[in-house]
């Protein structure tokens, strides 16, 4: 067995039966044909993905590189390897005068995971700047691009946790940067900023991120646990009367975000802790492990504050970061 205690940030001990490294895409039909149709679970950075106990199957670790950049008129063109790490991609570009994804700064994870999750902050999704992702078939050993239109992106959602599920692996991402830069401003922290330029937004949005979220490498942790859900209309009317304060983000004439964050907080779950285990005392949304914690921890707490949720304000949560059991994916 292998330790994946150093390979996801939560950092429990728990261990796979092998761990196979592919460092470039000419290796996948190679690599993984001596799997020969083992259970695998693809691992970027670990910084979504939880693993409760020993998981059983192999972990495939891949190392997919680089950045190469072209233009049309309108458009700065990226194809970047889904390896490499999200943050330290936003930085480049913004080195490089290329501005967009300011708003997603310091984000955790890699690229590749980028569209999986359609990641978000700060009013961006990242499917606004996807042109076409390229990935691996797992199952005809082909490979593919599939263009943004077809990624059925949605809140924290994509094809690739839905029909693709365990059955691609992102090689590479397209992305489709327009030149003509328009800031985004209106959400959260951001409002009230004026005239603010690609690099006061960033600025912003670190110091922000920094000062609220737990750094991994000092205490474990995915980020935010939970999804916001959304709500419709009438429910959201309705838990108004009870909750007059409580905060929404219009999605649409029928429907409203509503912060999970504030959820948890006002059931009085900031800063309870289950063994070593506990819901971070800054912010309600993120669960932490001191390195004493465990997966059966970690599930304690989670499904207490799911279930609080739902008995009192009738909103089922959705965890966002993945949760591997010795088998492979489970419920929370």
């Amino acid at each position: 067995m292998y330790s994946l205690a150093s390979l996801h940030s939560f950092g429990f001990p728990s261990s796979a039966k092998a761990i196979v490294f592919i460092k470039a895409v000419s290796e996948l039909q190679v690599q993984l044909s001596h799997l020969d149709n083992s259970p695998f679970y693809i691992l970027g950075e670990g910084s979504n993905t939880v693993f409760l106990e020993d998981y059983l199957g192999t972990v495939v670790s891949p190392a997919f590189m680089g950045i190469e950049l072209s233009n049309t008129d309108t458009h700065y063109m990226l194809e970047v390897g889904a390896s490499e790490n999200w943050h330290q991609f936003v930085l480049w570009c913004m080195e490089h005068q290329i501005y967009g994804f300011e708003n997603l700064a310091l984000i955790p994870g890699t690229v590749g995971a980028a569209p999986i999750q359609n990641i978000g902050a700060y009013g961006i999704e990242v499917e606004r700047f996807v042109h076409r992702v390229k990935y691996f078939d797992l199952e005809e050993k082909t490979h593919h691009s599939i263009a943004s239109s077809d990624c059925e992106f949605a809140y924290r959602d994509s094809v690739f946790k839905n029909k693709l599920a365990n059955k691609a692996m992102i090689t590479s991402v397209i992305f489709a940067i327009p030149k003509n830069w328009r800031g985004v401003t209106h959400y959260g922290e951001l409002q009230h900023m004026e005239k603010a330029t690609a690099l006061d937004i960033f600025k912003k949005v670190v110091e922000v991120r920094r000062c609220k979220l737990p750094d991994p490498a000092t205490i474990g942790n995915a980020g935010s646990f939970f999804k916001n859900p959304v709500i419709n209309m009438r429910q959201f009317t309705q838990l108004q009367q009870v909750w007059p304060s409580i905060p929404s983000y219009l999605i649409s004439t029928e429907s409203v975000k509503i912060p999970a964050a504030w959820l948890i907080e006002q059931l009085g779950f900031k800063g309870k802790k289950i063994g070593g285990v506990a819901c971070h005392p800054k912010h309600a949304l993120v669960l932490t492990n001191d390195g004493s914690g465990t997966g059966k921890q970690l599930l304690q707490l989670a499904r207490a504050i799911k279930l609080a949720v739902r008995r009192e304000f009738s909103i089922e949560l959705e965890n966002e970061v993945r949760l591997i059991g010795k088998n492979g994916p489970i419920i929370l």
